[in-house]
């Protein structure tokens, strides 16, 4: 028999979308994202959250919270109106996983601070390491030590709520992944992106990153898949249709 969990989809609360030109190419952010959790054997739907609240976060299996080429710290209405959603979400025990500005959106729900990282821009295929704390995590718990993970943003968790437990880092960011409570986390690296994704992303921030004395080209260059940081996603998918 099925249980009530398994019968319902996750939902993907897209927070922006990607460019154009990749969107065209490669699909968009809660393409990628279902892919991942269909990977895992989740059926996804998704809810543009620009648009308005979504129904009521019980009403899913679980719930995946998109990146964005918004800042979090802009306070914009669309995105504020998701606060106390979140902390319903997480209160009422469904799985969430929110990935770069939706790790940083969760943050800032739960009583995080989330800034412009003083150190500027991460991008590029990084390398993340997981916490002590992370070896018995149901999502992160089966990555190795130390991973490969695609990255990129400007902001960050510059502080973690209160209780949550700090999962992984890497050499730019000390908070690339959280979990408050027992099923509710942050990631700030991308999991659902590949690397011809980022080569893309590169390719349009060559002026930009060019003015914060980096060269699009050689981070490109070192670029390559990260399978590791790719199996978040079916996992959650798994932890969120297993029965309560």
């Amino acid at each position: 028999m099925t249980s009530p969990r398994t019968a319902r989809p996750l939902l993907i609360l897209k927070t922006g979308a990607t460019h154009a030109h990749i969107r065209e190419r490669l699909g968009d952010f809660d393409d990628w994202i279902a892919s991942g959790l269909s990977a895992g054997g989740a059926t996804a739907m998704a809810h543009d959250a620009r648009t308005g609240v979504p129904p009521a976060p019980d009403t899913f299996s679980g719930v995946v919270i998109t990146g964005s080429h918004a800042m979090v710290s802009d306070r914009e209405p669309w995105s504020e109106a998701l606060v106390p959603w979140l902390q319903t979400a997480v209160a009422l025990g469904v799985p969430t996983l929110g990935i770069c500005y939706g790790h940083q959106l969760l943050a800032h729900a739960l009583g995080g601070t989330v800034a412009h990282h003083p150190d500027g821009v991460e991008i590029g295929t990084v390398t993340v390491t997981r916490t002590p704390q992370a070896v018995h995590d149901p999502l992160l718990g089966a990555l190795p030590t130390r991973f490969a993970a695609q990255a990129v943003h400007w902001q960050s968790v510059r502080a973690l709520p209160a209780g949550a437990t700090l999962l992984a880092s890497s050499a730019h960011e000390s908070h690339h992944a959280f979990r408050i409570g027992e099923r509710a986390w942050g990631v700030q690296f991308h999991p659902e992106f590949s690397d011809a994704a980022l080569r893309l992303y590169l390719e349009g921030l060559q002026p930009t990153l060019a003015r914060e004395g980096l060269d699009a080209a050689a981070i490109a260059d070192a670029l390559k898949p990260t399978p590791e940081a790719a199996s978040v996603l079916p996992r959650f998918a798994q932890l969120a249709l297993q029965p309560a």
